[in-house]
Order: C-alpha cells, then structure tokens, then sequence
C-alpha cells in the first residue's frame, strides 16, 4: 500500500499483475510468492475434500433413495434421524467428538500418527508404500467431511425420491410388470439424481473455503491451514490471493 498514490491507480496495478498470475508476496514467507503457496498446497487440499465429496454424495445419493423407495420402514426412520443429527453438526464438532471418543478415551488410534499430510520417513515416489501414506494421512479427515455432509445428501435424495414416486411413469413402468430392480435404477434413481447434480457442482465451489479448522486440526498441508496460518501472521497478501481461489 502507497499512501502517496491514488488508491484507484493501486487497484488497477493489482488488476494488471492478477491478469499475469501474480498475487504478490508474502509477508511472513520472505522472498515466497502468493502462486506458488497455493499451487504447492491446493492439491492436498482438492485431494482431501474431493474424495470425501465423492465418497459422501454416492453413498449419500444410494441410501436416500432407498430409505424413499422403501419409505416408512424401521430403516427408513432410523437413518433419516441420524441424518438430521449430522447434517445439523458443524465438521469441527464432529472431528472434536472423534478424537476426544475414539482418540482419546477408546483409543482406537493414535492421534500423533495422524498428523500431517503423509510420513516424512517415505521419500515422494509414485510407489504403494508412499500413496498408501498420503491415504492413510487423509483417512481421518476424509471421514470427518463424509460424516458431515453425507446427512444433507442423504435427505435431499429421498425427498427427490419421494416427488418421483408420484409421477406417472413410475406407474406405468410397475403396471408394466417391469423388476423392482430396474424401476428403481433406471427409473426412479436417474429421475431423483438430476436436482443433486446441480447441488454436487455448486458444492465443488465451496471446496476449500470449509476446510481451515479440520485441516489445523490434523496439522493437514492444505490451503485452508495456511489460510489459517496467514490469519495468525497477518499476512494479508497470502489472505488475499486464498480468499480469491475460494
């Protein structure tokens, strides 16, 4: 900032260095630029919430419209209540709830074996053994993000289920004398799929802004826990160039 220098001439020099990629530099980081903070650690981020996206909208998608299908069912009502419970939970919560249960009192793991984005022993190879690190890394918030997005894809199905089964050619097609099963796939899962498609490519727009907590919390190297670290070092030029790709 140049407090000599009109303010409107400083945001048209910025404008002109975005159109040629450059964020500027950071301030904590000397001698670090923007760019390549964020192509360095974008792609664990994508990585992570990408295939928990992926993960959460099949699973969520086929059991919301089997719980429509079969509505009414014990099956029915037992998982649209434990949906309703973590779609109401934020991440966070629920990541705190699982090192505190499953970490700490059970001790069904080792909260310091899962810090961090992969093992720093494993040389960077595409080898099993330094993938099934960055795997095993990600497991913990992977599920996190599953088990808390997973609920709303779960109910937004079945209601898009339910509103299928009162069209005609649902009708048609059991009069018809067609399986159960092919009424279901071809039929009644293609129909009540269109409305979450468009919801699953407006999700991928949020994919990093939701990330900044769990990633701190597992020490994960993504954007979202530089995002966080920039925060605590006002490092306004790296929250600039973050907030932009979000």
């Amino acid at each position: 900032f140049d407090p000599d220098r009109p303010i409107l001439l400083q945001y048209a020099d910025f404008l002109g260095a975005l159109l040629r990629g450059d964020l500027g530099m950071s301030i904590t980081r000397g001698g670090t630029s923007v760019v390549s903070i964020i192509v360095r650690y974008l792609p664990w981020t994508l990585f992570c919430v990408g295939l928990s996206l992926i993960i959460s909208f099949t699973l969520g998608t086929l059991i919301g419209l089997m719980m429509g299908y079969w509505r009414g069912s014990w099956f029915d009502n037992l998982l649209t209540g434990i949906s309703s419970i973590l779609s109401g939970l934020p991440d966070y919560i629920i990541g705190l709830l699982i090192i505190v249960i499953f970490g700490v009192q059970l001790r069904w793991f080792d909260i310091g074996a899962v810090r961090g984005g992969v093992d720093p022993t494993i040389t960077p190879a595409f080898s099993l053994e330094y993938i099934g690190s960055i795997l095993q890394y990600a497991t913990m918030p992977v599920l996190i993000y599953v088990l808390s997005s997973i609920g709303t894809w779960i109910l937004s199905m079945k209601s898009s289920t339910l509103s299928t089964l009162g069209e005609d050619y649902i009708s048609v097609a059991k009069a018809r004398g067609l399986p159960e099963r092919r009424i279901l796939g071809s039929y009644i899962g293609r129909n009540a799929l269109l409305p979450l498609i468009t919801r699953l490519a407006i999700s991928v727009g949020f994919i990093v802004s939701g990330t900044v907590i769990i990633e701190e919390m597992f020490q994960y190297p993504g954007l979202g826990r530089n995002l966080f670290i920039a925060i605590s070092g006002r490092d306004y030029t790296t929250m600039q160039g973050i907030f932009l790709v979000i």
